[in-house]
Order: C-alpha cells, then sequence, then structure tokens
C-alpha cells in the first residue's frame, strides 16, 4: 500500500505556535503525517518540522528578500516563497492554515496554486469578511475563528478541532474525479442568459460533460483556471458579463485577466455578449450618486441592475476586441443582433438596439480578423433557439479533429 501523503499545517509560530502544534496532533491521532511549516517573519522557531529559513529559501530572492525587517514587504515575500515551497512537494495532502490577515495572506497564497479537489482548510480572524482576494477561483474551505488566534481556549479549542478533523476527513475521503468518457467543455451562464446555455447543454450533452460557471466574477476565473490547466476540451463563453462590473464598478466583477488563456492555449472557443447590458450592484442604495440617474432595474432586494450606454458598449468592445487579439487558437465570437439578454429583448427594460450596435461595432473594428479569428453576426437573439444551434455549429466546426 502506497504511504498516505501529509498534511501542511502552516502558520507563524511566533504569535500561533500552540495552536499549530495543537492542530498537527490532532491530525496525527487521525492517522496521516502532518508537517508544522514556520511562516514566521520576525522570529523564527526551531521546532517546526521546516523552518521559516527553509521555506524563504524558495523565494527568487533568496532568505534576505523575506527577512527584509519590514512587516509588509517580509509577508509579501514569505508567500511566494512558500507557494513556491508546496509547488516543489511531491507529497501534499492537503493544507491547513491558521493566521490574522498577513498570515492568511501567505498560507493561501500557496493554496491558491493547488489543484482544484485539494483539501485545503484556512482557519483566520478575516473569514467572515469578502474573501475573494483569498481564495480567488479556488474550493479553499475559509474557516471563521470566532476568537483571536491568541493561545488556546475553550472557544479556539472547538473551532481548530473542527478544523483539524474536517481536512482529516477530506484526506481519508477525498473522492477522485470520476471518469468520464466525455470531453468536459467550460460554459458561462447568468440568469439573463439561462435559455440559452440550457439549449446548448441539451444539444452537447451526449458528446461532452458540460460544466456552468455562474458569471458573477469569480465563475469566470473558476472556467479559465481549469481551461488553463488542462481540464477542458473547449470553451462557450456566451456569458461574458463580468466585463461589465470590471470597467464600470460593479459588485461581480472579472479581473485584468479575463480572457487570459486564450494566449496561453489552442483549445477551441465559442464567445458571445451574454449580459453585457448590465452592470450589477447590491440594493438599490448602494448604487454610486453618479449611476443613480440611470436606467435601472431592480432584479430582487439584493440586486439592482444597471443598463450599459453607447459609450460604455463601446470601450467594452474594445477591451473585448484587443484580448480576443491574443488568441492562439480558433475564436468565433458571435453578436446576437436579437438582444444580449433576457433584458435586451423587445418591450424589456433594458432594449437599446443603438447601444447593442455599439458593442458590436466596436467588437468587430478591433478584432483582427483571420480564418482562425472570426467575429460573426447572428440574426437572433441570445436566448433563441436558432442562436444556440448557431453557437453548437461552430463549435463543432472548430473543434473537429482536436
Amino acid at each position: 500500500m502506497s504511504m498516505p501523503k501529509t498534511i501542511y499545517v502552516a502558520g507563524s509560530f511566533d504569535t500561533k505556535g500552540d495552536e499549530l502544534r495543537y492542530v498537527a496532533d490532532l491530525i496525527r491521532r487521525q492517522g496521516l503525517p502532518a508537517a508544522l511549516v514556520d511562516l514566521s517573519t520576525a522570529t523564527p522557531a526551531d521546532d517546526a518540522d521546516i523552518n521559516a529559513r527553509t521555506v524563504a529559501r524558495f523565494h527568487p530572492g533568496g532568505v534576505e528578500a523575506v527577512f527584509t525587517g519590514d512587516r509588509g514587504s517580509a509577508v509579501s515575500a514569505m508567500g511566494l516563497a512558500f507557494e513556491r515551497f508546496i509547488l516543489s512537494r511531491s507529497d501534499v495532502g492537503g493544507v491547513i492554515g491558521l493566521g490574522g490577515s498577513g498570515g492568511t495572506a501567505m498560507v493561501t497564497q500557496a493554496m491558491r496554486v493547488l489543484p482544484v479537489g485539494m483539501p485545503r482548510v484556512m482557519v483566520s480572524t478575516v473569514a467572515v469578511g469578502n474573501v475573494s482576494a483569498y481564495v480567488g477561483p479556488n474550493d479553499i474551505s475559509m474557516v471563521n475563528s470566532i476568537t483571536d488566534i491568541a493561545g488556546l481556549n475553550r472557544i479556539s479549542r472547538t473551532v481548530l478541532s473542527n478544523a483539524a478533523n474536517s481536512i482529516a476527513g477530506m484526506v481519508h475521503n477525498r473522492q477522485e474525479a470520476e471518469q468520464d468518457d466525455r470531453p468536459a467543455l467550460g460554459l458561462t451562464m447568468f440568469g439573463v442568459t439561462t435559455p440559452c446555455v440550457t439549449q446548448i447543454v441539451e444539444q452537447l450533452h451526449d458528446r461532452f460533460e458540460c460544466l456552468v460557471f455562474h458569471a458573477t466574477g469569480i465563475g469566470g476565473q473558476s472556467m479559465e483556471k481549469l481551461a488553463s490547466s488542462g481540464y477542458l476540451a473547449g470553451v462557450l463563453d456566451v456569458t461574458t458579463t463580468e466585463v461589465c462590473d470590471l470597467l464600470f464598478e460593479g459588485i461581480l466583477p472579472a479581473t485584468e485577466e479575463r480572457f487570459g488563456f486564450l494566449a496561453q492555449s489552442t483549445l477551441p472557443y465559442v464567445g458571445s455578449c451574454g449580459a453585457l447590458d448590465m452592470v450589477n450592484f447590491a440594493g438599490i442604495d448602494t448604487v454610486p450618486q453618479k449611476y443613480r440617474h440611470r436606467n435601472l432595474y431592480v432584479h430582487n432586494p439584493q440586486i439592482t441592475l444597471m443598463r450599459t450606454t453607447v459609450e460604455e458598449n463601446v470601450a467594452m468592445g474594445r477591451w473585448i476586441g484587443e484580448r480576443l487579439n491574443r488568441s492562439l487558437g480558433p475564436v468565433r465570437f458571435l453578436l446576437p443582433l436579437g438582444g444580449v439578454s433576457l433584458l435586451d429583448a423587445p418591450g424589456q427594460p433594458f432594449h437599446d438596439p443603438e447601444a447593442d450596435a455599439a458593442l458590436f461595432d466596436a467588437i468587430e473594428s478591433t478584432v483582427l480578423q483571420t480564418d482562425e479569428r472570426r467575429v460573426l453576426r447572428v440574426p437572433h437573439a441570445i436566448n433563441s433557439p436558432e442562436f444556440s444551434s448557431e453557437a453548437v455549429r461552430h463549435f463543432h466546426e472548430i473543434s473537429r479533429g482536436r
């Protein structure tokens, strides 16, 4: 039988040593190897299995680049060093970390480079806020520490015990991805493009395993991470709405790296303008003052949508087109002339043919078209059966033989 892989228990021993040892002991009681990793940037410990200087040597600038005497730069450098350390190990069965904001930043930087499905648990004092910067497009489990991680007490023992037993259970019972003879495809969807994606899945599911990602910022990042990691055989990115929120202060933004995988792989890619008619805000009271006069639609008490203007559509079209120009593989970007969402259809509150036309013209004029990279006008609304059939047809055309 093969030896069980190691769970790495990471944090700053100079402030969290007792808690880290407690977690490692609990994991070992479950019959699993645990390695204590010190990420201290001030006073490294002597009793960690892997000391801070050993980790620091993995920084491109060496130990001196980590132990600078400045906490901010030291924490950033140690995070990079720990990331490179984890990538160098062949025995990683999981990672559990303890920390405040600095420790969370260091540990999760390494967690984020591990593959989807790898057990990762972060016990953190900042787990109750917006944790997207720490988690990114990954399946990292964040646990609220309740009390500060500043000594063992009746509360911290309970929380740490639950976290240690959780990661031990994940490792003991890790579910490997089920084998499926069908290649996997990534698709992006929003509520207002659901009919389109549902129809595409119905046409493709016999031949492909269709993985649908909710286009909420992290959804697009997750899809692109899987594409870059080799999990996907193709992408139908019909819902590119996250670009709206990135450029115009919405709450569900893409990052500047959106479409980045196109410059790194030759995956067949069919994209479109799904929900580029809207920017997402929270409740109506959260809409920035400068946008209060705009065409606003209260989707529900928690979400308010703002219709994009002609000028904004021109900016988005150019932004998308510039990134499509970096593609290495076959690209078909479809322009749905009948509307880009359920709210953009005739008679609906966001119907604006002038704004749509500005978007389509900007994309078409920006993209440097070749035999491999083409922008195509489709005389139908994005949620029509005709549009979904066109998307499927073009995907089959560019994926044939790959």
